[in-house]
Parts: structure tokens; sequence; C-alpha cells
């Protein structure tokens, strides 16, 4: 094993590219099921009385360095309804490099991974062929019960430390699988590369039970292997548009049984062709019957509670939105306590590639009684250059604001009555418009002005305690119904070293090895739209993510901002630095969120810094309690810190887990170095990683 781990980031990286012919056989089996089986998104709605389906497809694969598959369906058949989005999910268990040093897109720790021997226990099964071409079979057995461990066997060449063959078992998210990888001969092209898979999963979701079995085959068109690096130091090339295409080629799309004849690799057997006879002849003698108008309502009603809804309107666009009772879309924070949100998204595509996206999104946070929405929209008529205009609108966060009451209280002799004044919170219409363009590969350019209409929560009364008393001139000028801001804002956005692709004339960004620097500038203006706040707004952002490989992550990010003029500033409104009421699950602002923070700090400092730090590895607290803690996928540690007056500073460390049905966290904060509170963030995550 020593031998074959210091091959192995060799082997890993020695094909650079290949074009091959991909042929994937799949069929299911549907064991149990019940009511619950239609609030799986992945799934598709089965035909009463079916409980076996077929499905086979033909694609071009293209693969380049580092990772990067390419797939193209030339060809699809079978009996499985609907779109097939579960086929489609089973494609990552046929893109797999066994000498990476983890699985199945970093979910996986591979025993061939150069630590593995922390993780895994080797036995030597046997020894196989002849004294000058030994083959050994080498079991891998997991130290801890852990979803992120296979066991299984591997068959390895003793001359050049190659694997001939793997099979290896697990669970991933809520299946339970097995997969047999068989490589290329020794000597051969594809030695370093799989010819045939063979997969099995199993899957159990709330009483339904699924049994699935699949055949891959790849017959290798070209190879290329990686050449020598040259000592010449080379420009980068960040366009990496030979890598990516269209998943489907639609232009050479077949259905037919006839194309599928005439390019299967594997004949089917007596059992598939019996269910395909069976499928053709159900379709051929369908009768259909006709539906009550109730029963077609209720229906309805009862896909748009429970199920996923994807509405295709043709030459309009595309509508999609999930589940109206949904368990997924809730989550309980320390701050903000429960809180459930619901997203609608169209989508239209024009020629040249121009998009139409828009995103309406509801909300409401139990714990406030506060309802929230908005409306976000794109429209991007530059795709070259990443060129689109943008305009949001809806309700933002309730703020508060003591300029407006210090201002009332200011007044001599304490004119009014203030047990009847209420300016504590207020809520808030804004509405956003802005224009962006890249101006060079990873340099963003935003110009826009940002709205505000801010009026109290709770409406007021200005009675004056003397009515006798004549009033001072200003007096009444100091209050008003609404709070109105118009202001001018400008963003830059910088991203050295950006990796992209052109879909088409759309150029889409991919990473980078470097951090994201940003600055956001605002300048209020007094009455344009009768406005009356008058002030400046900057803020400066670094944020940065960090691949450390073996599933673990660091993400940092740092940030300032101050109100440099604030000559009529009512409300303390920063764009870096807001509080989220709606769930936010694991994939938040990079860890850039204060868990525990009470909402009013937000807006009651014209200046503030910040800074987190978020590191991502599993195994980190909870190696030794594996068996009871199995469905743990990644650990993270949180470091948080705040400096804002009157918080000097304000320190969060946490603690959380993410499993494949929830994430879960534990913080404790302190201001100024004394303990101020404990709390936990929880958020449904499944099907959603």
């Amino acid at each position: 094993m020593t031998f074959v781990m210091n091959f192995a980031p060799f082997y890993e990286k020695i094909v650079q590219e290949y074009h091959a012919k991909l042929y994937i056989k799949g069929k299911l089996y549907i064991k149990k099921k019940n009511v619950m089986f239609r609030y799986l998104p992945t799934l598709f709605r089965l035909k009463k009385g079916v409980r076996e389906y077929i499905a086979e497809s033909s694609s071009d694969l293209h693969y380049t360095a580092p990772r990067i598959y390419d797939q193209k369906v030339k060809a699809i058949m079978g009996t499985l309804p609907g779109s097939g989005r579960f086929e489609r999910e089973m494609l990552e268990y046929f893109n797999v490099n066994i000498y990476s040093s983890t699985l199945l897109n970093d979910r996986l720790m591979s025993p061939l991974a150069k630590n593995g021997k922390k993780y895994y226990r080797y036995q030597l099964d046997s020894i196989i062929g002849e004294p000058d071409n030994l083959r050994y079979k080498i079991r891998f057995i997991p130290k801890s019960k852990s979803d992120q461990l296979v066991g299984g066997y591997m068959i390895v060449n003793a001359n050049v430390w190659s694997v001939r063959e793997i099979r290896f078992s697990g669970r991933s998210k809520l299946i339970l699988f097995e997969n047999f990888i068989k490589m290329g001969n020794v000597g051969e092209e594809n030695e370093f590369l799989p010819t045939c898979y063979e997969f099995k999963m199993h899957f159990i979701f709330m009483g339904n039970v699924i049994d699935g079995s699949y055949l891959a085959s790849l017959n290798y068109n070209s190879i290329r292997l990686q050449e020598k690096k040259k000592h010449l130091r080379e420009k980068k090339n960040y366009n990496l548009t030979e890598s990516y295409t269209l998943v489907c080629d639609t232009n050479s799309f077949h259905t037919d049984s006839v194309y599928f004849d005439s390019i299967r690799p594997v004949p089917l057997t007596p059992v598939e062709k019996s269910l395909y006879k069976d499928h053709a002849l159900r379709r051929d003698t369908l009768t259909v019957r006709p539906i009550s108008k109730g029963r077609v309502f209720w229906g309805e009603i009862g896909d748009f509670l429970i199920s996923d809804y994807n509405v295709n309107l043709s030459w309009m666009g595309n509508v999609r939105f999930s589940p109206i009772i949904n368990p997924l879309l809730f989550s309980f924070g320390g701050s903000n306590g429960m809180s459930y949100r619901q997203d609608f998204k169209y989508n239209r595509l024009f020629s040249g590639d121009k998009l139409l996206r828009i995103i309406p999104r509801v909300g409401y946070n139990f714990t406030r009684k506060e309802f929230y929405w908005s409306v976000n929209t794109d429209f991007d008529y530059w795709p070259q250059k990443r060129a689109a205009l943008h305009m949001n609108f809806g309700n933002g966060n309730r703020i508060y604001s003591s300029d407006v009451l210090d201002e009332l209280k200011a007044l001599p002799d304490s004119l009014f009555d203030f047990d009847q004044i209420h300016l504590d919170y207020f809520s808030d219409l804004f509405f956003n418009v802005r224009h962006s363009i890249e101006l060079l590969n990873g340099l963003e350019l935003s110009v826009g002005f940002s709205a505000h209409r801010r009026t109290p929560v709770q409406s007021s009364k200005l009675v004056p305690i003397k009515p006798e008393e004549p009033l001072p001139p200003d007096a009444m000028d100091k209050f008003k119904k609404a709070y109105i801001s118009f202001a001018p804002r400008m963003r830059v956005e910088w991203t050295p070293g950006m990796y992209y692709y052109m879909n088409g004339k759309r150029k889409v960004n991919l990473r980078s090895n470097y951090p994201t620097f940003s600055v956001d500038w605002e300048r209020g203006i007094k009455g344009v739209f009768k406005s009356t706040g008058q002030y400046e707004r900057v803020e400066l952002d670094l944020q940065h993510k960090i691949h450390l490989g073996l599933m673990r992550n660091i993400y940092y990010r740092f940030g300032t901002g101050a109100f440099t003029n604030s000559d009529e500033l009512y409300f303390v409104d920063f764009n870096n630095f807001s509080r989220n009421n709606l769930p936010v699950g694991w994939n938040d602002e990079i860890g850039g969120v204060f868990q525990l923070l009470d909402g009013r700090w937000y807006n009651s400092s014209r200046n503030y810094v910040r800074a987190h730090f978020t590191y991502e590895a599993p195994f980190l607290l909870i190696p030794h309690l594996m068996k009871y803690t199995r469905y743990v996928q990644n650990e993270r540690l949180y470091i948080s810190a705040l400096r804002v007056p009157h918080l000097n500073p304000y320190l969060e460390i946490g603690y959380g887990i993410g499993t494949h049905i929830f994430d879960f966290g534990v913080f404790v904060g302190t201001e100024n170095f004394k303990y101020s509170k404990i709390g936990c963030k929880f958020t449904f995550e499944l099907f959603n990683r």
C-alpha cells in the first residue's frame, strides 16, 4: 500500500484528455412506496401497477484535466416516466478517478489517499498470477463507521503498482451503493482509465425502498497523456472553453430502438426485453378515462403543495418553484428564531444567449412575526461581457433608528407626549437599479441607484403636552410620516486569475486561486423624489475560499465600512454588514455571518470592522464518536470578530456539523471580552447538497 499510495498522485494526473463513447443501462425496482414518495424531488411519478423500469443512454464523453467532464447525450430510451432527473444524478458514479484522494465530488475519502492509513485498515487477501506478473488482492476496511469512508477491495499490479480493478461500497446521501470499476489492461493506452462500471444502489426514505442496478461501458476514441513539464514559464490560459460545452446535442438526438440496436455494446437480457415489450403493450392499449373536475382540482392543489413544479410556457419561458408544504425550507437560528422561505424562478432565453431571470421570493419570520417579499430581475443583454441590467424591489429588514427619536427629544421642555410616539422600528420598502459589466476578466463595474421609503412600524401621535402653548416653527418638521432616501451607487469587484469558459456566447466564470476584492460606494442626495437623507457610505470587502484537498477548506473574510458624511443620516444601513432573517444553509456567505448578534447592532453604528475565519474538514472533533454520528459529512470551526462603537470587540466562536438531512451549529458570543450568550442554528439541507 505504501507503493500504491506513492504512485497514486502521479497516476491521478497522468491522463490529460480523452474522448470516449459512454453507454449506460440502468434498471430500477420499486420494492416499497407510500404517499411520501411524492416528496422526493429527485425521483419521478410512478405508473400505476408498474414496479420495474429500464433506461438506456449513449453519450459522447470528453474529459479534460483536472476533473472536467463534458457529456453530450446522443441517444436515450427507456420506460422511466418524466424527465429522469434520478437517472442524471447517477452520472457522478460513472465519472470516477480511482487514483484521486477523494471520490464522488469530494464526498468520500479514498483508500488510496496519502493519509489513508489513518482511516483504513488493509489486509492482503490473496496473490494472483505468475511470478513475473503478480497481482495482489487487497481489502480495505474503515476504522470507524462513517458515511465518508468506503469498504471493499482492489487488485494491484506488482510491477507498476497500478490498480486493475476496484470494488467499494458505502453510503452517499440516502443511497447505499456498491461500485465495481474495471480498468484497462497494463501496457495499453487505456491502462489508467476505467472501461466498465457495475453499479448497484439501495435507496430508503421514510418507508420508500428502491433498488437499482447499472452497467456502464466506455469505448475510448483518443487518449492524451500528460506531457513532461517544460522549464520555460508559460502564460496561464484562463479560458477553459475547450473543456466545456452543452450537455445535450439536440441536432443528433435519438430516442428510437432501432438506433440503440445498432450501437448497444451489451445485448439486452430476456428480462430487459420483456420490460420494453410490456411498456409498449401498455402504451398501445392505454384507455383514457374521463376524470372528474373535483379530482383534477384537488390533484392540482396537492401537486402545488407537495411537489416541485416546473412549468414550460413554450415561447414565453420557464417557471419553476419548490413545494409550498416543504419542511426543508424552514430554519431556526439563535438570533432570528424560526423562519420560512419560498422561491419562484422564471427564465427566458433569447437569441444570442441573452437571458431574462425573474426570481420572486416570499418569507416569514415567526419569531418577529414579520413578512418579507422581494422580486429580483436580471437581464443579461451582452453575455460575452457579462453585461446586465439588474432591478430588485421589496420590503427589507425592519430597521432601528435612534436619531429620529433623539431629534424630537432634543426639543426644549419636552413639548410632546413620548408615550404616544413609537419611532423605534421602521419598515423598509426598497427599489434598486444597477448596470453591471465585466471590463476585464474578473474585474466587474456596477453603477446604479438605491431608493428607500421607511415608515414607522407602529403609528404615532404627535400630541403636545400643553396644547394652549404655541409650538416652535420647526417642531413639526422634526416628525415625518415617511423618510425617503435616494442614492447613486457604484461597486467595483475584482477577482484576479479568474478561470472561465464560453457557453455559446455566454461567459461563465468558474473559480480563482486568489481572493475577491470589492469597493462599494453610495451617496445620498437630498431633494430627489422628496428624499431627506444626505449621507455617504463606503465599504471595503475581501473574501477567499482555499481548497486544501481531502475535503478540507479554509474560508476567510475581512470587511470594513463607514458613513463618512452623516449630516442627515436617519438610518444606518450597510450593504455587506446586514442581517438575513430568512433561511441560510451551510453554504452561507462563506462563513461571513454573525449568528447571535442582536439585530439592533447592525443599524446603530456609523462604522464597523469585521473578520471571519472558517475551517471545514471531516473528522475534526468527533472521530471517536462516529459509531453514533456516522451521518456527519463535514464539520466546521467558526471564529468571527466585530468592532463597532460600544462593542470593542464582539467575538463569536462556533462549531457546526453538516449532514445530508440537516445542518446544526452551536455558537458562543462575547461582548467586550465578557460572556454574552450561547445559541444554535438549525437548517434543513435534504436534497440541497
